[in-house]
């Protein structure tokens, strides 16, 4: 006969497993006012991840460095440049916030894309990378799609309608948080540990790690959506622009969790983002909060 151990509820927390089935929800998401946004968002996806994958790998990626010495290559401005030729075609009247052809002011309709978020994977080859794509009406971001044909994913969300995991609204699996609510059960994902030290607190970060379940270094996109689908419970990086966290925002929201700054003000707009299952936030926001 089976016991149950008495840790076994903390046992629980810890191995908060996500759970996917996927389904359509094309007819749950017919009402929602972003259903044509977002399948826009979905096909630009589509036609983003056919230009980065025939240059995945190229003998003739052509890469420079630019003035923040992170590199970028011809397969980041041809994406960009595809994307906003549909936006263009489809949506005239919205402007455009991208990471390598120009930064526009909103005019109440705005997409913020980066073309391909993981530039230094992509030119290593490193399958891990993908392109980000979000649209934000009257300052708030409505819509988000991240998608990374190498990692055979993509994950999606509408302001209202949930956030999905999954190719199209017809092939998808609804994604939710973890429920994970002591540091001590929980697993968190950065990027680097460079940007802490400049911005003055890496010991305070490190004093945070110190009291979790587990700490791994997935990186750029990936982390946060590992969030938003419950594999993770925390993600974190001290310097980031718009276009790094806009699609990401939606998603991680929708999915009932927490996106903010490192003070704790919500949203891509304080130039650092802090992601978590939403029990766990002010918890982390304790250490990293200057």
């Amino acid at each position: 006969m089976s016991q149950t151990s008495p840790n076994s509820s903390s046992v629980d927390d810890e191995y908060d497993r996500p759970h996917y089935r996927q389904e359509s929800f094309e007819k749950e998401l017919a009402a929602n006012p972003y259903r044509e946004d977002l399948l826009l968002a979905l096909h630009m996806a589509d036609e983003a991840d056919k230009v980065t994958s025939a240059r995945f790998g190229a003998l003739d990626l052509h890469i420079e460095d630019k003035p923040d010495h992170t590199p970028v290559t011809d397969a980041d401005r041809e994406t960009e440049a595809t994307l906003r030729g549909i936006i263009e075609r489809n949506r005239p009247g919205d402007s455009v916030y991208g990471e390598e052809l120009g930064k526009a002011e909103s005019t109440g309709r705005r997409w913020i894309l980066d073309p391909i978020d993981g530039t230094k994977n992509f030119v290593r080859g490193v399958p891990v990378w993908a392109t980000l794509i979000g649209l934000e009406v009257n300052h708030e971001l409505v819509v988000g799609v991240v998608s990374s044909p190498f990692l055979h994913n993509r994950w999606f969300a509408a302001q209202g309608g949930g956030a999905f995991m999954g190719m199209d609204v017809d092939h998808a699996s609804r994604i939710h948080v973890s429920k994970v609510s002591r540091l001590e059960h929980a697993s968190m994902s950065l990027s680097s540990l460079s940007g802490w030290k400049e911005r003055g607190d890496r010991n305070r970060l490190i004093e945070l790690t110190d009291r979790l379940w587990r700490l791994r270094g997935f990186g750029d996109f990936w982390q946060y959506m590992l969030v938003a689908q419950g594999a993770i419970d925390i993600a974190a990086e001290p310097e980031l622009d718009l276009y790094d966290m806009a699609a990401l925002v939606p998603i991680v929201t929708e999915a009932g969790g927490s996106f903010t700054d490192l003070q704790g003000n919500p949203g891509p707009w304080g130039g650092c983002g802090v992601a978590t299952n939403g029990p766990l936030h002010e918890q982390v926001l304790d250490y990293l909060r200057l």
